[in-house]
């Protein structure tokens, strides 16, 4: 009866679902990919996975995705006999997803009708489907189970927020984290607060989060130039890098970035919107605020050298990463609004102190960690930004030693991977193949 009326709802939502898809990916300058959604895949797409066996890893966004490459290096070193292929549902984590050249193949995660997942799963045929962080589409876990396909579950958790929906509709939720074949998840209370909303216990492990499982990238003055050079950074600056911002923080940003300069004149900020798409509206802010400032997507037609005291706005996707080996201080936004927060490991797998906001709801494990670690420091609130910016942008021994502290948290939180791999193997173990 659940799976009827999921269905049934489904088929209602139908006519508002594609006016509204298409209208998402059209106005951020997207493709739609209708074909795809509904399990169409072009045969050429394909050619890779011909003859072969599959793993099927799912990451919703950039978030996920990057999160999956842990685990999508040791899939290829512990199962080296079967192909990579990477679902996600936004243009943005299938952008990630196509630089990583992680994967044989990436494509969209269909919608979830049966006939769409249906014609994915026959068309892809894995021996294993790998959901990151709790995607539950209950008809793709049921058909991949009437293929017998093994489903699990990796880097699970269960926020504080998003508990208490789950147990009032554990009704629903039940009976499909049944069907997962493991559920691989990042603490010991995601794993009691899955287990409360219905799974399986014995499918239930505690594998650790493998967002710690980054590769440390010691920053070094040799590489921080070439990177500088790169994106035409000023040589000597100091580089405060605000990542994976949300609107409403780049007012805050903008400010403490003043204040800064008027500390440290030689100062540049580095200023990354969390979606690409807001990069206009971003710099017209910047505009506003009375400070020059260059995207990324005109350095090539402009190639002159940027300025201290300049912004600089990252407009496109999977660069992040290596500018934090270039900086010298790291905000981590998502933070000074009620968003939840963003990941602050990145910048420390370089050695790079962070700074964020009260905000950290989604990361609260690591949060947590990175206070008592002395790895970063939480502000109480957006005015703090700036104090905290110029006071750390003159304390060089500081930053060195909270960087040193967050290097030290990833090289002691290692191994998640390898827990999941074992999951993985049992699941193989045990599939149709």
């Amino acid at each position: 009866m659940i799976d009827f009326i999921y269905n049934l709802l489904l088929w209602l939502l139908l006519p508002l679902l594609v006016p509204y898809h298409a209208y998402r990916s059209l106005s951020r300058g997207r493709r739609t990919a209708f074909m795809e959604r509904f399990g169409a895949i072009p045969e050429a797409e394909l050619e890779p996975l011909k003859g072969k066996r599959t793993i099927l890893v799912h990451a919703v966004s950039v978030g996920e995705t990057l999160a999956a490459q842990p685990l999508l290096k040791g899939i290829r070193s512990r199962f080296p006999e079967h192909r990579v292929v990477i679902t996600n549902v936004t243009e943005t984590g299938r952008g990630v997803a196509l630089k990583s050249n992680s994967a044989d193949l990436c494509i969209y995660f269909p919608f979830d009708y049966p006939f769409a997942v249906r014609a994915v799963l026959k068309k892809v045929s894995p021996d294993l489907v790998v959901i990151m962080e709790t995607e539950i589409w209950p008809n793709f876990i049921k058909e991949a189970g009437r293929l017998g396909i093994p489903v699990l579950l990796a880097n699970g958790r269960i926020s504080d927020r998003s508990l208490s929906r789950y147990l009032r509709f554990s009704w629903f939720f039940r009976p499909v984290l049944q069907r997962l074949s493991a559920l691989c998840m990042q603490s010991a209370e995601d794993a009691s607060r899955i287990q409360a909303i219905g799974a399986r216990p014995e499918t239930v492990h505690v594998a650790g989060n493998l967002k710690y499982d980054i590769p440390l990238r010691p920053k070094n003055p040799e590489q921080a130039s070439g990177i500088k050079a790169k994106y035409g950074i000023p040589g000597g600056a100091f580089v405060f890098t605000a990542a994976s911002t949300h609107e409403g923080e780049e007012v805050f940003v903008l400010e403490a970035y003043r204040m800064l300069l008027s500390a440290r004149p030689e100062s540049f900020l580095v200023l990354a919107p969390r979606h690409p798409e807001r990069a206009a509206g971003v710099a017209e802010q910047v505009k506003k605020s009375g400070f020059s400032f260059r995207r990324r997507s005109q350095l090539e037609a402009e190639p002159a050298p940027q300025q201290p005291g300049e912004v600089f706005i990252l407009d496109t996707v999977g660069e992040l990463a290596g500018l934090y080996g270039a900086s010298d201080l790291v905000f981590v936004g998502g933070s000074l609004v009620p968003t939840g927060g963003h990941n602050p490991l990145e910048p420390a797998a370089c050695g790079i102190p962070v700074l964020f906001g009260p905000h950290m709801e989604n990361f609260r494990e690591i949060a947590a960690t990175f206070l008592a670690k002395e790895a970063g420091i939480q502000l109480v609130g957006a005015a703090e930004l700036g104090e905290k910016l110029v006071s750390l942008s003159g304390d060089a021994a500081g930053r060195d030693r909270m960087g040193r502290n967050g290097a030290g948290i990833l090289a002691e939180s290692a191994g998640s991977t390898t827990r999941h791999l074992d999951a993985m193997a049992a699941c193989l173990g045990g599939s149709r193949g």
